[in-house]
């Protein structure tokens, strides 16, 4: 599980009745901007800015420290990238601070400081403008302070914020710089009285305390945990593109709407072929006419014959009336033929003869029929292997495929998984008339480790068996089918295994010497700061390479 892949409407988990609300598994009540601003602006008007503000900054300081002690000890998957300064401007943006609008992490050890965030819309500074007009000075004390905080846990090490920018002073944005305690110098000594660490770590102490305690009497409540963003409507779960590898198929099938050229689509059973013919034809100038679709190998082909073509009353037994087929019932619209390389070698010169001819006939009929339909095709076959093998025919093949749309399996666009199952399932719970929310980490991890050889079709079935066997908000490992269940490595007991450290070594230096030895690539490639594999590479004994 990755930041990335964090999702808001699971980590709050409410009564929709009201009555107790629990935001990352801690219970939370909603309140306002505005309430919020005009008590603060009430305690000020009655008890002066300094004093208000080292109680905003002592509390804040707190909320932001037991914030990175609940990612922790609930979200031990994604501490790593806590770490790596990854997560704490999401975590700000998901708190309301404001957005962000760029942040920048580096080791903290030179002239730059450790974290630079530029967040606009503060919500701190917005009230403040509202109700007492311009500043001279900063006024988002508890986003300073909520991200010292957090960030002095995540690092174990004293880390405060100052925030040079405010746009209640005038500025466009506002801005924050962190640095360790002794990296700031005496620049940091004016603030230091609002935060009274020694206070504050034995405040975190005690609510640390408090924490436990209350968990062990709400352990009936569950926190909804899966992962970020994609709002889909009820039922329409394709296309999910948050893979690169997807993104640019669905850009390349936006291409294909726009013309009227024959598409064979490819891919492995349950990738969503027809799901993805339906939207290049709702994307396509023949939107408005109808979109049909025959599955060509379920059919016999004597079936087929009639259901593509249609027939003529008398044509055989049981053929009391006229029938038009798919060809004609598309008329300015849409043919998908799913499966089309099981399709017989005579159906085979039929539908040649409709493609280059642009008509048919019916069943029983000698007279032709102009058409007027876009073929798109599809299939899970090697239709090239079976032209070479004489299965299929030559000329149909490229009648076919004029472009071809490959859609690739969900083992290789693994971020495309989770907003899917997200989608699904909440398309499902309505159907189901089941209150399930999300997915623990445990399911959530059990999704993204499982191959799917029938994909997305596999993956909607999955779910589905879930969801009867869930009993709670929340779709555990447990509820999963037992093949999904088992996808996670457990390791044993063996000797002879090589410690991470050392497999993240051999990566290390692997990755540098494709790059060439050159540093800043492969700290790119790495996704992390040149400083951090400076120090990864000092740590080996390698800066003189």
């Amino acid at each position: 599980m990755k930041t990335s892949q964090l999702d808001f409407r699971e980590l709050l988990s409410f009564n929709p009745q009201g009555g107790v609300i629990r935001f990352l598994g801690q219970r939370a009540y909603l309140v306002d901007a505005t309430a919020q601003g005009l008590q603060r602006k009430e305690f000020i008007d009655a008890f002066g800015p300094e004093m208000v503000r080292t109680i905003v900054t002592r509390s804040a300081y707190a909320h932001g420290w037991r914030v990175a002690e609940t990612v922790k000890t609930e979200l031990p998957e994604v501490w790593a990238e806590a770490k790596e300064g990854k997560l704490g401007p999401m975590l700000c943006a998901l708190y309301g601070f404001g957005e962000i609008v760029s942040s920048r992490r580096t080791d903290g050890l030179g002239d730059e400081p450790l974290v630079e965030t530029v967040l606009k819309d503060s919500f701190e500074a917005e009230q403040h403008l509202m109700l007492s007009g311009g500043s001279d000075e900063a006024v988002c004390w508890r986003y300073t302070a909520f991200a010292s905080g957090y960030v002095s846990r995540v690092q174990g090490r004293e880390v405060y914020f100052i925030e040079d920018s405010c746009r209640a002073k005038g500025d466009d944005y506002c801005r924050i710089k962190g640095r360790y305690l002794e990296q700031w110098g005496d620049e940091i000594k004016p603030y230091l009285p609002y935060y009274q660490t020694k206070n504050v770590e034995s405040i975190c102490a005690e609510l640390r305390r408090k924490l436990q305690a209350t968990e062990k009497r709400l352990k009936h409540y569950q926190r909804d945990m899966a992962f970020l963003h994609n709002e889909c409507e009820e039922g329409n779960c394709y296309p999910v593109s948050r893979s690169s590898v997807m993104q640019k198929v669905l850009d390349f099938a936006w291409l294909l709407a726009e013309v009227d050229s024959s598409v064979l689509i490819t891919g492995e059973s349950g990738v969503g072929k027809e799901r993805m013919a339906l939207q290049i034809h709702s994307r396509s100038p023949r939107s408005n006419k109808p979109f049909l679709a025959v599955n060509c190998g379920a059919l016999s082909e004597t079936l087929l014959d009639s259901e593509l073509f249609g027939h003529a009353k008398g044509a055989f037994t049981g053929a009391d009336r006229d029938r038009i087929g798919l060809f004609e019932a598309a008329a300015g619209g849409t043919l998908f033929l799913d499966e089309v390389g099981e399709v017989s070698p005579s159906m085979q010169v039929k539908l040649l003869r409709a493609l280059q001819e642009r008509e048919i006939r019916r069943v029983g009929e000698s007279q032709p029929r102009k058409i007027d339909v876009r073929i798109i095709s599809a299939t899970n076959r090697n239709l090239q292997e079976a032209v070479a093998s004489g299965g299929f025919r030559q000329d149909l093949f490229y009648r076919l495929k004029v472009i071809e749309l490959h859609i690739p399996p969900l083992r290789e666009r693994t971020e495309d998984i989770l907003p899917l199952a997200r989608c699904i399932l909440n398309a499902l719970t309505k159907v189901m008339g089941k209150n399930v929310t999300g997915f623990s980490h445990q399911a959530a991890d059990n999704l993204l480790c499982y191959e799917w050889p029938g994909n997305i079709r596999e993956l909607q079935n999955a779910i589905e068996y879930a969801l009867v066997l869930c009993r709670s908000n929340q779709i555990d490992a447990e509820d999963l089918p037992a093949e999904v269940r088992n996808s996670l490595f457990r390791p044993t007991a063996v000797s002879g295994i090589r410690s991470l450290e050392a497999i993240e070594r051999d990566y290390i230096l692997s990755v540098l010497a494709v790059q060439g030895n050159n540093k800043a690539r492969t700290a790119e490639k790495l996704e992390i700061s040149l400083a951090t594999l400076y120090r990864k590479l000092r740590e080996y004994g390698m800066m003189d390479r």
